[in-house]
């Protein structure tokens, strides 16, 4: 009989598993966190160097789904992240 898994799939290529690096997001079939690669985008690191910095565990299509995904969680909790507010 197989264990169910409490793993939620985020993606094609990405998944939160609390197995996997407690929980947090991971490129699936890696232990390769989403925040450490978003973090490589951010510096402006190639994405062709940061496929390479994790030995092709990851792919250009895995980096972009973290990307689209990132910009869709801030889309959507933009207010949680503010500093200060603006009177109109």
């Amino acid at each position: 009989m197989k264990k169910e898994t409490n793993a939620h799939i985020l993606g094609r290529h990405i998944v939160a598993d609390p197995k996997i690096c407690h929980g947090k997001p991971t490129f699936r079939g890696t232990r390769v966190l989403v925040a450490d690669v978003l973090a490589q985008v951010a510096s402006g690191m190639a994405w062709e160097s940061i496929v390479e910095e994790w030995n092709d565990s990851i792919t250009k299509d895995a980096i972009k789904e973290a990307v689209d995904l990132a910009s869709k969680a801030l889309l959507k909790h933009a207010k949680e992240f503010a500093i200060a507010t603006k009177a109109a």
